[in-house]
């Protein structure tokens, strides 16, 4: 039996909970509770201009101005739009470059330094001049890093030190000034831009500490080295240094041409144990979804999926700076997620340590400073793919033949973290034992337990909460076999719950991947409750009934009058097989709702090509939870 709940009673057993017990001298029953009780929405990939492609792309907003903007200011954009976000966020992440953090400031000032190498000086001269030049240098230093080519001179340290640490530190304090435990959380953090030959290996390293520990270092670049392990090696001094934590987050795999999940290391050697636990400890998590598309899937290793192909036009073309080599299906079973935790389970079975075995997180990538990416809000990843009537026609990047236009950006995304408190510490405690999921933008309320006992009831109960802590274990954690009965399948607990400002729910389905007794892979994917099912059923080709469409695309608005405001019930895997390890992941998606697209189209009275879309369906995606027998 399934269950569609309403918006009201939704609401109660996913914000509140009760103790496990209370004391007989107290009456309240949520005085004692001991876990989280409320979701947090925030970016943890951010940039502003103190990020060198940003600064040379026209972006002028400082990091005091980033969270202004993310707390509910109402700013102007570098390109003289004002804007404001519909709801403050929780917390930001500002994750400027690490490679020459605020050189290239310098360089357009015509700091001496600098000046007196040819390239640097036409590069402050074009971004002087603005518009296409500018465009064009910035393209031009990502390719001089991806091919390793950059002027020597702002990768000397003892010539661009002093620089860095000036602005590491200006922009620690600022992320104190701006950091409110209980309302609003500045965490600290930064990018390593590993991108050999243009592969994405980028990742995002966040501090759970503040200031005092942050500044006793300058953050680690991959001028420095372009292997992860070095950058592992790092953090680990970093934290024997000061006794602070850190975590990293690998970017969205998609732009990796099958790096991300090598099943060797950057320098071409087997995985080892160790690998495989320094990679589990150091990177417990994946970006699932930013603007430049989704890492979940592709057709070509999920042909069954119906929802695969989600964000990925004009991405799929190749790496970051499509000058390496397209994109192939051999690459993509070691460079797309769900791909990724099948490839940690062979290498379990081979290892004894996963070393592939991360949660979900979502984030924008944004170079603006503005993390403006509701649909109807989009101020694009750029300043020059900012709201003006040509944007979404805009070049981006051209190679082998391929060209990626604004309008392959996507409005996303979002990392929702399920915590104690909105403090640094609680976020990052949260992030750090997989407890989050990404959304592809909107903010929908989404838990997911698995264990052995549940039953319908816990899924009638307004304390989905409560019963999904007390009887097992939630997203990211671990299903313990140990703890299963006799001839007993997981059952697990989800729940979901639509923003209000966004779509009503569709569906929501669980995908499980396992590995069977000769070590190949599989998956499958599973409807498990969903809306208007007095209507709506399962056919014969294993697929649910569409929702319907309500779009008006001439108006670029819709009707809630499909889909559910809430959805919850409990779901037991009917294909279990104890001796096969799996792994699990809920994901929820919306009714059809109109792009970015769509409201540029209708707000400028022009008409796109008929390959952009303008209708498409947000979602989410939980952390998974493992099964080990």
């Amino acid at each position: 039996m399934t269950r569609i709940i309403s918006l009201l009673t939704a609401l109660l057993p996913l914000s509140i909970c009760v103790a496990q017990a209370a004391p007989e001298n107290t009456y309240s029953p949520y005085a004692g509770r001991d876990y989280p009780t409320q979701v947090y929405f925030g970016d943890t990939h951010h940039h502003t201009s103190n990020s060198g492609d940003a600064f040379m792309n026209g972006d002028r907003l400082t990091p005091e101005m980033a969270y202004r903007f993310a707390r509910g200011a109402e700013v102007v954009s570098s390109t003289g739009v004002p804007v404001r976000l519909s709801r403050p966020m929780d917390f930001l992440v500002i994750s400027d470059h690490a490679e020459g953090l605020g050189v290239i400031m310098e360089v357009y000032n015509g700091n001496p330094l600098f000046m007196q190498d040819a390239t640097l000086k036409r590069w402050s001269q074009a971004m002087k001049e603005g518009g296409k030049a500018a465009a064009d240098s910035m393209n031009e230093l990502i390719s001089a890093q991806a091919q390793g080519t950059l002027p020597g001179v702002i990768q000397d340290p003892a010539t661009v030190g002093p620089v860095i640490r000036s602005v590491w530190q200006q922009y620690t304090e600022t992320a104190e000034r701006f950091n409110e435990p209980g309302r609003f959380t500045a965490m600290i953090g930064f990018e390593w831009t590993s991108v050999p030959g243009g592969n994405n290996l980028h990742r995002n390293v966040l501090f759970r500490d503040g200031k005092a520990r942050a500044d006793q270092v300058l953050p680690y670049s991959s001028w420095q080295s372009e292997d992860p392990e070095a950058l592992w090696a790092w953090m680990a001094n970093y934290e024997e240094k000061t006794g602070g934590s850190l975590l990293a987050i690998p970017h969205n795999g998609n732009l990796s041409n099958g790096r991300m999940f090598e099943i060797e290391t950057f320098d071409g050697k087997p995985l080892t144990a160790d690998y495989a636990q320094r990679r589990q400890r150091w990177e417990p998590l994946q970006e699932m979804m930013q603007t430049k598309g989704a890492s979940e899937t592709h057709p070509t290793l999920s042909p069954n999926d119906e929802f695969a192909d989600f964000g990925l036009a004009g991405w799929e073309y190749g790496n970051l700076t499509l000058e390496d080599s397209l994109e192939t299906p051999q690459m993509r079973p070691t460079m797309y997620l769900r791909a990724g935790l099948q490839r940690g389970l062979e290498q379990e079975r081979a290892l004894g340590t996963n070393p592939f075995k991360f949660g979900f997180i979502g984030g924008t990538d944004v170079h603006n400073s503005l993390t403006s990416i509701e649909e109807d809000n989009f101020m694009g990843k750029h300043v020059v793919q900012e709201p003006r009537p040509e944007r979404w026609e805009h070049v981006s990047k051209q190679g082998f033949g391929k060209t990626r236009y604004t309008w392959h950006y996507t409005a996303a995304g979002y990392a929702a973290v399920w915590a104690r408190e909105n403090t640094r510490e609680a976020l990052w405690d949260a992030m750090r034992r997989k407890e989050v999921y990404a959304t592809s933008g909107s903010r929908m309320t989404v838990r997911f337990f698995a264990g052995w006992d549940y039953d319908q009831e816990d899924a009638l109960s307004r304390d989905v909460a409560a019963a999904g802590y007390a009887g097992g274990v939630p997203m990211g954690g671990d299903l313990k076999g140990s703890e299963r009965g006799a001839s007993k399948a997981p059952h697990f607990l989800v729940s979901a719950l639509k923003d209000p400002i966004f779509g009503n729910l569709d569906r929501i389905q669980i995908v499980k991947g396992w590995l069977d007794a000769s070590g190949k892979t599989h998956e499958k994917i599973y409807d498990v409750v969903w809306a208007d099912a007095d209507r709506r059923a399962i056919g014969k080709d294993g697929r649910l009934t569409p929702v319907g469409n309500t779009v008006d695309v001439e108006r670029a608005t819709w009707a809630d009058s499909i889909g559910e405001p809430g959805l919850t019930t409990v779901w037991v895997d009917p294909d279990f097989d104890p001796s096969q390890p799996a792994f699990y992941y809920a994901r929820v998606i919306e009714i059809p709702t109109p792009t970015w697209m769509a409201y540029d189209q209708v707000r400028y009275g022009i008409k796109m090509s008929e390959d952009v879309p303008m209708v498409h369906q947000e979602r989410a995606w939980t952390s998974p939870v493992w099964y080990t027998p």
